[in-house]
């Protein structure tokens, strides 16, 4: 369903650097992309390349066939800048690479910020429990597209 005021909602939204995010988006449909090995590992890259920058701190992370969960601590930066960037990065990365599909990434993201009294470690666990729980593999070791700095 589209939301063409879903925008309003970042109105007057402060990002804070220095604080943690947990960051989630889809593919444009929903298609399963990141099913082909190579292409996941092309949109790995450019998180990388985010936290490389400065952008943000990559805590935990898992890339989906059809979306990505990121947990981030953030940089000088907000997050729509941050969240653009990657974006715009990985869609021009996978067109260099020859993939066909004119619009890689749903419009807009959804972001938490975390509170002091959240466990980031058990809400890393949740993220990389992800293909499990989505029924791609048995366990978490057994998927090639995550990480997690407390593993």
């Amino acid at each position: 369903m589209d939301r063409p005021s879903s925008h309003l909602l970042r109105r007057g939204r402060f990002c804070e650097p220095g604080r943690l995010y947990l960051l989630t988006t889809t593919t444009h449909q929903r298609t399963p992309l990141f099913a082909d090995f190579q292409l996941a590992r092309i949109i790995i890259h450019q998180l990388r390349l985010c936290e490389a920058s400065g952008a943000c701190r990559s805590l935990a992370w898992v890339l989906m066939p059809d979306h990505l969960h990121w947990l981030i601590e953030l940089g000088d930066g907000g997050l729509s800048a941050l969240m653009c960037s990657f974006k715009s990065r990985s869609s021009c990365a996978l067109y260099r690479h020859g993939i066909g599909q004119r619009h890689i990434w749903q419009p807009g993201f959804h972001d938490r910020a975390l509170r002091r009294e959240d466990d980031v470690k058990t809400i890393a666990r949740y993220i990389i429990a992800n293909p499990v729980r989505a029924g791609l593999v048995q366990r978490s070791g057994q998927y090639p597209h995550w990480d997690c700095v407390w593993v």
